[in-house]
């Protein structure tokens, strides 16, 4: 029942690398390490051997077969969402430079017809699985690529002022990170770095600042913090559990009746799993728990949540928020439905895969009349099928700017090699587009983005949770007291000349968009 999709060009060329293609081996689900055929020379060309590798197998895991890591053609399915669109392609054709370059072009296939674009602009390999570690294990480093030390914990976007003079202002930190362990938050204004004060928008020093945050291991820096004071330190990569979780609050606001309500905010930059690759329970669950006790200890009756930063991660994690979040009402309902490719749906009982997720028997402790999420074009993915999902269920209001949009994840699938002597070698964790997702009224599809109720500007300098200068706050509490987004009260000139928003092309993309599906990883892995 499975199509070659291989020519007989193809099967020539592979012969010559049968020497390197081993079995594969999943940091998580290692079922096989079997002998290695003898006769193995991973010597001679060791480095485009591995390539050679990667190429093939990750050709076959989307579009032949994931059985055995891709190397079994007559057993299990493709696994690439769109597999159907892609042409029949060479793996090992010299014109595919690296693993990269061939994934390139099969995603240029699909093509959405609104954008006249690829649907697929999502899909990459992850060379050295820091990624897999933050999203499934809640740890900002991994141990076995030794070139990673983690990180600052930090991101930052570019400003000009009405002088067109370039500020950079800290987004977020994380509170456990080695930026957060110092009180850097939300803000803060880096002044200098590694002793350079002449910030501009010169690209030779924008990626500089690019490199010196996200490509070093040590990087010095000059703040100016919120109450006008600086200090200059000196910040050295580290690994840390991840705490999603940058700010929160409960706040109190009047409405028109007089009536007092409380309202629960939370900032949250990623979604790291509540659950690590050993089934345990991870610092970002703590973080929630104890997150969720305090709102519902305090009585909220509204719900900010602000996503406007999060690119998305563990499908698990959203499954919680969503928990935690919707109305007793949703105990046992359809969340959302999962659908992956036609053949895999053909197959979905021998491959032990669901399409239907449910709410828990019991949820959210909280007694809501409104969640409002905060969002912008970088809300994305995970965090736009949180959202998504308690549509069915309850008022949910958008604020902001239109999300990403990506209603499509991932199946993590680790590529490994193993060598004469049984080493093993990592290839890369290939997160290639594997499922849809659509909530209880059968709505999803938003590959241009979800569009949002009121938009507000994202003044970066503004710290968390300011209600007064925070343009997405200001309108969320505009609508609780007055039930209208906007303001009748003048805002002064000079107020608006100090606030400040991001340029985004002033800085290269960085950062996640997806949502990854671990538990169904576990699932189909071990189904071959």
């Amino acid at each position: 029942m499975h199509t070659n999709l291989f020519t007989s060009g193809a099967r020539i060329a592979l012969t010559g690398i049968a020497c390197v293609l081993l079995w594969t081996a999943c940091r998580k689900d290692n079922k096989n390490s079997g002998p290695a055929p003898s006769g193995i020379d991973t010597t001679s060309k060791p480095a485009s051997a591995y390539e050679d590798s990667l190429k093939y197998l990750m050709y076959q895991i989307m579009q032949v077969s994931y059985a055995d890591g891709g190397r079994n053609a007559s057993a299990g399915l493709p696994t690439y969402y769109w597999y159907a669109n892609v042409q029949s392609l060479n793996p090992m054709d010299a014109k595919y430079a690296n693993a990269d370059s061939l994934l390139s072009v099969m995603k240029s296939y699909a093509i959405n017809p609104v954008t006249t674009k690829p649907y697929d602009h999502y899909s990459f390999l992850d060379r050295n699985g820091v990624l897999t570690n933050k999203l499934m294990n809640g740890i900002s480093a991994q141990t076995f690529a030794a070139t990673n030390n983690g990180d600052f914990g930090l991101d930052y976007g570019v400003a000009l002022d009405n002088s067109n003079n370039a500020h950079i202002f800290i987004l977020y930190a994380d509170k456990n990170g080695p930026a957060g362990q110092i009180g850097v938050t939300r803000g803060w204004e880096i002044i200098s770095v590694n002793g350079n004060s002449n910030i501009s928008t010169n690209q030779t020093f924008l990626l500089s600042l690019y490199n010196a945050i996200f490509n070093s291991t040590s990087v010095t820096l000059g703040f100016k913090r919120l109450d006008g004071s600086t200090i200059t330190k000196t910040l050295t990569t580290g690994s840390y559990n991840i705490n999603p979780v940058v700010f929160d609050t409960v706040f109190t606001v009047t409405d028109k009746n007089n009536i007092a309500k409380k309202v629960g905010y939370f900032s949250m930059y990623t979604f790291s799993s509540i659950i690590n690759s050993n089934g345990q329970d991870t610092y970002t669950r703590t973080v929630l728990d104890q997150l969720f006790a305090k709102f519902a200890s305090q009585g909220i009756t509204n719900l900010v949540v602000d996503f406007r930063y999060n690119g998305g991660g563990a499908v698990s994690t959203a499954e919680y928020l969503d928990n935690a979040i919707a109305p007793a009402g949703a105990a046992g309902q359809l969340m959302y439905n999962t659908i992956f490719n036609d053949k895999l749906m053909a197959h979905i009982s021998e491959v032990k895969l669901t399409t239907t997720t449910k709410f828990a028997a019991t949820t959210s402790k909280l007694n809501l009349d409104n969640v409002f999420f905060i969002t912008t074009g970088n809300t994305a993915s995970a965090s736009e099928l949180t959202l998504n999902n308690l549509k069915p269920y309850m008022s949910v209001k958008l604020v902001g700017a239109k999300t990403y949009g990506k209603p499509v994840g991932f199946i993590d699938f680790n590529i490994s090699v193993f060598d004469q002597n049984h080493n093993q070698k990592y290839l890369a964790d290939l997160y290639a587009i594997n499922f849809e997702t659509k909530n209880a009224n059968g709505e999803g599809g938003y590959f241009t983005g979800i569009d949002v109720n009121a938009p507000a500007n994202d003044y970066v300098n503004v710290p968390w949770g300011n209600t007064q200068k925070d343009d997405n706050l200001k309108a969320i509490v505009n609508y609780l007291t007055t039930g209208s987004y906007t303001s009748s009260a003048r805002v002064a000139s000079s107020e608006l000349n100090d606030l400040r928003q991001a340029i985004p092309s002033l800085k290269p993309v960085s950062g996640f968009n997806g949502m990854v599906d671990y538990e169904r990883s576990r699932i189909i892995r071990s189904s071959h």
